[in-house]
């Protein structure tokens, strides 16, 4: 079995860093890099960039709402139509980027509230996968799984695949638990990897006030602003390859 490991990455802001992108790099087979919206700037881009070609890590572009000072974590009032465009612009501005630091922008995947809002409303979900689709027919998108996203995705012809979180908790809908609840986030290691173990021999999820529920996934995600993220990174990538699982990216560099 393989699957990859991927880590939202380049959310710093001229010289406020966030997390070690540098070590996680070193990990992860996929970065999801914040292109201006909730966080980044043309300089933190390229540096992030050039890190992960030099790492031979594939780069997809991480949008989401321009809020900084919410960190992307607000639903902002925005018509779908609206949605569409600023994806689009922030996917151009990492390309753009990208072309000078000597790598490509693989594919795409929704940040924080922008991918929440999108995993449950359709209309929002077609207007990213009509933004990715129109920008090039080359890039995937990179979609929580069980969601609209994936849907419209596939209803657009759009290459897509399914991620699941290593550090965050589940409702029994399929639905991240709130970070303002008991139970969102995960922070220890060992637990992580014997969750993932789990629900690879089960395909089942475990959730939080329901029984286990049926997931599909290509890609693991560790978020690079948590406290902790590159021993969770590290412990993951050490327990899975001792369970016999190959970490490799799920779309070449």
């Amino acid at each position: 079995m393989r699957i990859d490991l991927n880590s939202d990455l380049g959310e710093g802001y001229g010289p406020w860093a966030m997390g070690d992108d540098a070590a996680m790099l070193g990990l992860v087979t996929s970065a999801n890099i914040a292109c201006g919206g909730h966080a980044s700037d043309p300089e933190t881009m390229f540096h992030t960039l050039r890190l992960a070609a030099q790492n031979g890590v594939t780069v997809g572009a991480h949008p989401g709402y321009n809020d900084t000072l919410g960190f992307g974590r607000r639903v902002l009032p925005m018509a779908a139509a609206e949605v569409g465009r600023m994806v689009a612009a922030q996917i151009g501005s990492l390309q753009g980027v990208a072309a000078l630091a000597g790598t490509r922008v693989a594919y795409v995947k929704p940040h924080g509230a922008l991918a929440n809002l999108a995993a449950d409303d359709r209309a929002v979900a077609d207007a990213i996968a009509a933004a990715v689709k129109a920008i090039s027919p080359d890039l995937a998108l990179l979609a929580i799984s069980g969601t609209e996203l994936e849907h419209a995705a596939r209803a657009a012809g759009i290459n897509v695949f399914s991620e699941i979180f290593a550090d965050r908790g589940y409702l029994p809908n399929g639905r991240l638990v709130p970070r303002s609840q008991p139970g969102a986030m995960i922070h220890d290691p060992e637990a992580a990897v014997t969750r993932l173990l789990w629900f690879f021999a089960s395909g089942l999820m475990p959730v939080v006030g329901g029984d286990p529920i049926p997931l599909a996934a290509q890609s693991i995600c560790v978020h690079g602003d948590s406290p902790g993220a590159v021993e969770m990174a590290r412990q993951i990538r050490s327990g899975l390859g001792t369970a016999g699982v190959t970490i490799a990216a799920f779309l070449p560099a």
